[in-house]
């Protein structure tokens, strides 16, 4: 596999392994109302998702409980953690590699997201990342990501420029013809548990 970026080669590579590790416990009653609170403007008119960068599948099994008919597919560039999630869970697409090496068909799923992904992507690349998400999306796009006013760059386990703060729902409203449905906050003193770690999110509809 090739990488686009040096935090792609981080992800796939140095840090999987730990990561699994360390993120394999996670209270998924209460992330599955986190979801339910996040998507409550779509008014159930979700029926497939694609989550892009879903790790070990955390919210995976969080919105098999909020959303049980819904179709999922995946991009994950980890191969461990792609193995790890492929394995309990049904796909309709799954894909091992970089978002912006995926090749999915254009709007095909009625929701896209993220969820502490963007924070992680080379600033350069970002907008490219968002494109990918605005085309694959049929009507929604989710965005769950460390808040900033102002971009901020990070060290992340010991390691520097691997991840970053702004403001992303911002960046997407400004280069995007979406519109805002909802937005909120989920704080880590009642979200942790979910895994959620004080996440701002935005939930946009395509125009």
């Amino acid at each position: 596999m090739s990488f686009n970026s040096e935090q792609e080669q981080f992800w796939a590579k140095t840090y999987a392994e730990d990561y699994i590790k360390k993120n394999s416990e996670f209270d998924h009653k209460l992330g599955s109302e986190a979801w339910k609170k996040m998507l409550q403007e779509t008014h159930g008119g979700v029926k497939n998702f694609l989550e892009c960068g879903c790790n070990i599948g955390r919210n995976i099994e969080q919105l098999k409980l909020a959303l049980p008919n819904a179709k999922p597919s995946i991009i994950e560039i980890s191969e461990p953690a792609f193995k790890f999630v492929t394995a309990r869970h049904d796909f309709a697409k799954a894909y091992n590699g970089a978002i912006l090496d995926s090749d999915f068909e254009k709007a095909s799923y009625d929701l896209v997201f993220t969820m502490g992904v963007l924070i992680h992507i080379n600033p350069d690349q970002l907008l490219d990342h968002m494109k990918k998400m605005f085309e694959y999306s049929r009507k929604y796009v989710l965005i769950g990501e460390y808040f900033n006013r102002t971009p901020v760059s990070l060290e992340y386990q010991g390691e520097k420029d691997k991840l970053f703060k702004r403001d992303f729902g911002k960046l997407f409203l400004e280069n995007f013809e979406v519109k805002l449905l909802d937005y909120g906050f989920l704080w880590g003193q009642i979200y942790d548990p979910a895994g959620f770690d004080d996440i701002v999110w935005w939930l946009f509809e395509k125009r």
